[in-house]
Order: C-alpha cells, then structure tokens, then sequence
C-alpha cells in the first residue's frame, strides 16, 4: 500500500533530521566511507534493531527500516548473512529459555506472567561464531531495549556487554582499518572493556528509519552532531548512595548529586562526560565578552567550521559557584544554543542567556530560594569537561530571589555532600562582573488562587460527577477499556474520558499513549454506532505477548482475528510516525527541532481525533538503570524541562491538542514501581525533580499533568 502524503512528509523530515540526535564518541578519521561497499556487519542490532523502548511507547508505524534493511538500500552488500542466520538461531533459543524463566518466577511469586514480565528484557546470549568474513569495512552493532515495568541489570548483556561482544568488537577493531562499533541502546552501556576502539557511535532508538540513519552517517550524508545528556562511565563508577530497586522505600540520599553533578564535585572522570560528543568536523569556539543586565547573563561565542564536513555544535554554558553555607555542585548547566548548519571554514555568531536567579539554592530553613553572596564563575564549551571562563559575576550579600511555602520533601532524610568544600580564586584577567541586590527581582510565590467553578458545572448531579472523573465505559457491559482497546472514538487509543455527558456540553476526551509517537490501531472500521473497532491486534504490546498463558493467548488469539466488517463499513488507516525515543530527542540539543517532532505529533492527532497525548515524559536519570529512561530526557532538570516545553509548544501549536507531562515527580525506577515510596528532601525535590516541570509549565502550558506510580 502507497504511503499517504502526511506520512511521506512526516518521515523524509524525521530522517533528515536524525544525525543530530546521534553522538559520535570516538573518532580516528576512517569515516565516513567514499561510498556504498561491501561491508561485514555483526551483532544483534544488525537484524533486531531496536526502534524504541517496550511497553506505553511501542508506535505502531507502518514500517521501519532496520540496519540490514538501512545498509542494503543504500547500496552495501552485506558479507554476513551466514552469520547473522545462526546467531538469530542462538538468540530464539535464548528467547525460549528466558520466557521459560520469566514464567517460572512469576508462578513461584503468584503473579501473572503477563504482569510480571511487562519490561523484562532478556540479556544478550553468549555465542561463538566465527568472524572470517570480507568487507570493505566492519560495523558490530550492539542493542539494548528495556521499558515500562521492569528495570535494567547491571549484568552482561544488559548494562555490562558480555564477553561474547567484547572478545569480537576487539577482534574486529584489530583487523579492519574502517571499523565503527554501532550502539543501538536507549542508555548508557559500560564500555570500559572496549573504550580504545578508534570509532564509536551511539546510534541510539530513532523510530521508523534508524536503520536508514546509520547508512547516511556511514556514507557523511549526515553528521552526528548530538551531544550526551547523561554520563556515560562504567558501572562501578555511578554515584551507589541513594537506593534503587525492589524496596518499599527508596531514599535519594544522594541529594542534589545526581548525574554530573556527583561526577564533577567528587573529581571522578567518567568514559564520556554530560554535554560531550565528537562530528566528522571540528569547530573553534571564541567566546565573546559577557553581558550582565539586571539579573540576566548574556553570552555570545563565534562558532567556526576548522574541518572538511559542514557541521553543527553546541555551546554549553555552565555555572560553578564559591562556596557558602548551602553546599553545591561543582558547576550547573545554565544554558545552551545550538548553530545552524556550518560549513568548512565559515563561522556563525550565536546567542544564549540565562537568570542569575535560576542559579539559587534552596535552603529549606528560610523555605526559599536563596542567591548566595559569592563569586560565580560562567564557563562556556562544547562538553562539561571542556570549557573555558568567560566572566564571574560577584555578588556582595545573601538575596532570597523566591520565597515560598513548605509543601513536600521529606524531614526524616539527611543529604549526602562532598567531603571536601570547594572554593576558588578569580582567574587573573577574567572579567568581573558585579551584581547587586537591587537587581535582582524577588518574586513571592502566592498560594492563595481562587477556584471558579462554571454554571454548568455546578449543575452537574453528583452521579454527573462522577461520569465526569471517569474512564470511558458501556453501561451495557462490553470489554471496552482493555489495554489498546480503551476508546469508542479512536481505535487502539489509550484511554476515553467518559461520554454520557455530550449532552452536557462535555464530549469525551481521546487519550492515546507516548512518547515516540501515537501508540493507535493501523487499521479499524466504524460500525453503525460509529464505534471504532480495530482490525487484528487490539493493541496489546507486543512485548508482552511472550508471556501470555495458554488461556489468556487462546482468548487474544479470538480477539485478535481478523473481523468481519459488517457490509457497509469500509477499511480505514491510522498510521503513525515512530520519533526518536525522548533521550535521542534531548541528545540534539537543539529545542526548535523538538518542537518540529512534536507539531508532528499534533497533526497526526489532528488526523485521527486524539485529544492529549500522553507525553512528553521527563523524569530524571537519576539511576542508568531504570527501565524507562529512554523515555525521558536527561539527568539535568534545565535540559528535562527545555526539551518537554518545547515538545509542548509543537503539539499545542494545535488548536484544541494537548500534551500530559508526565511523571509527576520523583518517578525514577519502575520495579515495584506500584509500592515504592520515594524519600526525597525538599531541596532534592526542587532542585532536581520538579525543576524540569516547572520550566514546561512556564514556558509551554501543558494542557494536562500524569501522577506517578510511587
């Protein structure tokens, strides 16, 4: 069937984009290739390519294109296939294996395997297969796919690449001169085993073309110009103070020291630090004098093209400030802009700027944010490891810049810090800025906000109440609300509000799951009733079906077969673009190119009568192990926050379309994601958890928030 239109320009816009959200971490010039070649490609992720994380975020798109597929159409031959046939032997052997073992545990803990294995990945299978094949160049493709209900193991084939991947990623970087280790992984993967291969590249999970992508990026058709937005180090190397996993009660003793901010303030160097990625090209940064107005910090910086490729880079503005009586970070992202395309040899001028203000602590005995009296010094670069001063900004007295109410956080947890405070000179020559308190606007948060409650409300029954605090159901029964299967108005939507009130003057709500896209029915009918009925699968996540039982598959298998349309009624289409995962999105740096994913998003909701959506998620990587990071950004709030809002604003951009920022807040593991209880200090909790959504909610107004499962 031909592509529709909508779907044609949806995709050629994703694909041209999608360098940007890959990073190159290693780089020794052998690529990009002189052309299409004869090329040995290894690994999983050469045929089982992973698109996107499992569960809430599986778009049901009309194709996507996998590596092989991706290397094929654009002229490779792949030498492989002998050993790409029997490694997909070893990894359905495997599969069969680890089903049984997931269904064993389930049983013993008297669960339903259904249940209990939603987001169970399998870890990678040890193998031993030869690699005497020819090629032009070597690729070896590493994949990694987790997702809702379950958490990553810090085990090989998981987090740790298993020996298997080692001993022939090794192998391969010996004996070819063009040879690119590829991960295709939703995060971070411990790579010290091979961190001296000469080229790697985290392809990450791009939705409908990453096959295609990675065949551009071999070919210099497209430039990786993504940077990290989490460290990447070995697993040994994470901050380990804080609880994680199946506790009722996890305490975020850590604090503030999550991500980079652990990493810089005890000194620990990590395999590639936050803000870090490599091009095909490279760039000279010439920061300019900076601007202090008011509380507003301006920095401007010549970005010049020194290499052979056209390119974009990213400057990364970051904050370290004196030491006072509020411990913090060795230095904060404050801001960052992205350059337009660049090429060889040209420059461009580019502008960023960020509030003092937004550089406050918050110190939980004066219940506000507090500016305190110091010297900050701002630094600009291309990564956190690589910056350069630009100015201090010197600051004569303590200034409350937000004063508000105690609300949340909890009293029974003491904070980890640094052992050692920090404090620093002025560097001789650098230009000092000074800020005073009349400059700075202290604004008091008011908590007394009126609730208009309309006329028409009002009148509502208290019955009519309740349809309107309600899913969408059939008061004649039915199997409406099944997952997939939860909306009379678009098929495959997740959710309906209820509809007994159109009447009233309040229509049902279509909500239809996230984020790499709409999670919908490809294909559906109408029925006299105008119901949408899906055709085949009603929606269940695919990977969950391994662990259905006999009688739960046999009951699918009826509800899945193809129906029979009543005469009459036609075949009609839904189909959806899968986007990059949220954490490839955030990788881009680049928030006008999220913005344009989601007015994507909006127009295809457009189409098909979706109403909110159910994204954009940005909770914070506060653990590389949590099963759903893929879906959210970063582990930095102002980058979260940045990359939601603007997401927002394209699918908004709308008319009567909505996001649901989700999830609220300190939603940061998923096993026993139903029992866990999230110990957290104010402090952490504003600094770090809720920063990011109040960054949307200023910048972007989303129409709807999603509560957490802690």
């Amino acid at each position: 069937m031909e592509l529709y239109e909508y779907e044609r320009e949806h995709i050629e816009f994703v694909r041209e984009n999608l360098a940007e959200c890959t990073v190159l971490l290693k780089n020794n010039g052998a690529f990009p290739l002189k052309g299409p070649c004869e090329v040995a490609a290894f690994g999983s992720g050469v045929r089982h390519t992973v698109k996107g994380g499992t569960g809430s975020g599986e778009v049901n798109s009309r194709y996507y294109v996998n590596i092989e597929r991706g290397l094929e159409n654009a002229g490779f031959t792949v030498t492989t296939k002998a050993w790409l046939d029997n490694y997909d032997d070893i990894r359905a052997e495997a599969k069969k294996d680890f089903v049984k073992k997931v269904k064993a545990e389930a049983k013993k803990a008297k669960a339903l395997a259904v249940v209990y294995g939603m987001g169970k990945v399998m870890p990678e299978p040890e193998y031993s297969l030869g690699l005497d094949f020819p090629g032009n160049a070597a690729i070896y493709v590493v994949s990694r796919i987790s997702g809702e209900g379950s958490d990553r193991e810090p085990v090989k084939g998981d987090v740790k690449l298993n020996d298997s991947e080692i001993r022939d990623i090794l192998v391969l970087n010996e004996r070819f001169e063009k040879f690119m280790l590829v991960l295709n992984v939703g995060g971070p993967v411990d790579l010290s085993a091979v961190k001296d291969v000469g080229n790697i590249l985290i392809l990450s999970q791009l939705g409908t073309d990453t096959g295609t992508a990675l065949a551009d990026i071999l070919l210099g058709t497209s430039n990786p110009s993504g940077k990290l937005t989490t460290t990447w180090s070995a697993f040994e190397d994470y901050q380990s103070i804080g609880g994680f996993g199946n506790h009722n009660d996890t305490r975020y003793s850590e604090g503030i020291y999550v991500g980079y901010r652990y990493f810089d303030s005890v000194s620990k160097k990590a395999l590639f630090p936050f803000g870090y990625g490599l091009s095909y090209t490279t760039f000279d940064i010439a920061l300019q004098p900076v601007e202090l107005k008011g509380s507003r910090v301006t920095l401007a910086a010549n970005v010049t093209n020194t290499g052979s490729f056209s390119g974009k880079e990213t400057v990364q503005v970051y904050v370290s400030a004196s030491a006072g009586k509020l411990d913090k970070p060795c230095q904060e992202l404050a801001a960052f802009v992205k350059t337009p395309l660049i090429e060889p040899g040209e420059f461009v001028r580019v502008e960023t700027s960020f509030d003092m203000r937004d550089m406050a602590s918050f110190d939980c005995s004066l219940s506000a944010f507090v500016l305190e009296k110091g010297n900050y010094v701002v630094k600009a670069g291309n990564s956190s490891a690589d910056t350069q001063e630009a100015a201090v900004v010197c600051l004569n007295e303590d200034v409350i810049v937000r004063k508000v109410r105690h609300m949340t956080g909890c009293e029974n947890i003491e904070d980890w810090k640094p052992s050692m405070t920090k404090d620093f000179e002025i560097p001789e020559g650098l230009p000092v800025l000074t800020l005073s308190k009349t400059d700075i606007e202290c604004e008091n948060v008011d908590y007394d906000i009126s609730e208009n409650i309309c006329d028409e409300v009002k009148a509502f029954t208290d019955e009519e109440l309740v349809y309107a605090s309600i899913g969408a159901f059939d008061p004649k029964g039915g199997l409406t609300g099944i997952i997939g299967n939860a909306s009379t108005k678009v098929a495959g939507a997740a959710g309906e509000s209820c509809g007994l009130l159109n009447d009233k003057g309040l229509p049902a709500v279509v909500m239809a799951d996230g984020p790499a896209g709409l999670r919908l029915s490809p294909e559906y009918y109408r029925d006299g009733d105008g119901k949408a009925n899906s055709l085949g699968s009603i929606g269940m996540p695919e990977s969950m079906e391994d662990f259905l039982s006999g009688p739960l598959k046999l009951i699918m298998k009826l509800m899945n077969r193809k129906k029979k349309m009543p005469e009459g009624c036609k075949t009609e289409y839904q189909y959806c673009t899968a986007i990059p995962i949220g954490t490839a999105l955030a990788q881009s740096w680049n928030t006008g190119l999220a913005e344009a994913f989601g007015d994507i998003v909006g127009d295809e909701m457009e189409r098909f009568g979706v109403d909110l959506w159910l994204a954009p998620a940005l909770n914070i990587h506060r653990s590389i192990l949590c099963g759903r990071n893929f879906e959210y950004f970063s582990e930095d709030p102002l980058l979260s926050g940045k990359f939601a809002a603007a997401l927002t604003r394209g699918v908004q951009s709308h008319k009567g379309k909505g996001v649901t920022i989700k999830h609220f807040c300190a939603n940061n593991q998923e096993t026993n994601r139903y029992g866990n209880n999230s110990i957290v200090s104010e402090r952490a909790l504003r600094e770090i958890y809720l920063k990011g959504f109040g960054i949307c909610i200023k910048e972007s107004q989303p129409k709807a928030v999603m509560t957490s499962y802690n």
